[in-house]
């Protein structure tokens, strides 16, 4: 079974922002992941910055699966 042997690791954002190194091939991987189609972020809303309230009033509800865009 594929799963037994899954490991995950967690990191914090502290950790990969104090060290330039580090932060750069995040950045990287991220960029490489979102330009090859292999990391789809899910959004869960788009904002309008007028309606930047909302925004926050949706963001404190939890309500939300994936990421809140605000449009600026």
């Amino acid at each position: 079974m594929p799963g037994k042997s899954l490991t995950l690791k967690g990191y914090l954002y502290t950790e990969i922002i104090s060290d330039d190194v580090f932060l750069q091939r995040a950045k990287d991987f991220i960029s490489e992941g979102l330009r090859l189609g292999q990391l789809k972020p899910v959004v869960s809303k788009v904002f309008k910055l007028d309606d930047i309230q909302e925004a926050h009033r949706y963001l404190e509800s939890n309500e939300q699966i994936g990421k809140i865009v605000v449009n600026v």
